[in-house]
């Protein structure tokens, strides 16, 4: 029996406009738990979700994101930005270093609220749900500019995230930009 060892920059990698995402553990390595490097663009918003059976774990690498991770007192079908919990949560913005669990039924959200790229690790318990799920969201962004979004709703019913807030992608109106290349650890 042998483990596996990923290089820095290698794995499989997905690459659109709207997303970076690089494979690193999957279950056709054997895994129980499929875990990915993705490189979160300005303007990207993953909307708020929950998913029935799911767990998910995302740790900040670089660069700063919004995260969000409650139940809210009132949910708004049109964003997630201003929610609160019972208690007073509210989104954190977070840096480097920075990591969030979900366990499964937990409304959650992430978004890059900044003009530079972030990166995050991603796990995701079971495989390989979300290894499809990413590959079929490469598919609906490469369709064109704007998301489909009733596209994105049919690919997440089939993999147990129940959508709350719309995904948003709205990168800054800079002629030059361009997500980042993928960035070795």
């Amino acid at each position: 029996m042998s483990g596996l060892i990923v290089p820095p920059g290698q794995g499989r990698k997905l690459v659109t406009k709207a997303q970076d995402v690089t494979f690193k553990v999957t279950a056709a390595d054997g895994s129980s738990l499929s875990m990915f490097e993705v490189v979160v663009p300005p303007g990207f918003d993953v909307g708020a979700h929950t998913h029935t059976h799911s767990q998910e774990f995302f740790y900040v690498l670089e660069g700063e994101l919004e995260l969000l991770a409650f139940e809210p007192a009132e949910r708004t079908a049109e964003s997630w930005h201003g929610w609160e919990s019972p208690g007073g949560d509210r989104a954190v913005r977070a840096g480097e270093g920075s990591c969030m669990f979900v366990p499964p039924g937990c409304p959650h959200a992430f978004r890059n609220p900044t003009d530079e790229p972030a990166r995050m690790l991603f796990q995701s318990y079971p495989s390989p749900d979300h290894e499809r799920y990413f590959e079929e969201i490469v598919e609906i962004f490469a369709a064109g500019r704007s998301v489909d979004s009733d596209a994105v709703q049919r690919m997440r019913e089939r993999y147990d995230v129940n959508q709350i807030t719309p995904l948003r992608f709205d990168p800054p109106a800079r002629p030059d930009f361009a997500p980042a290349a993928h960035h070795a650890a």
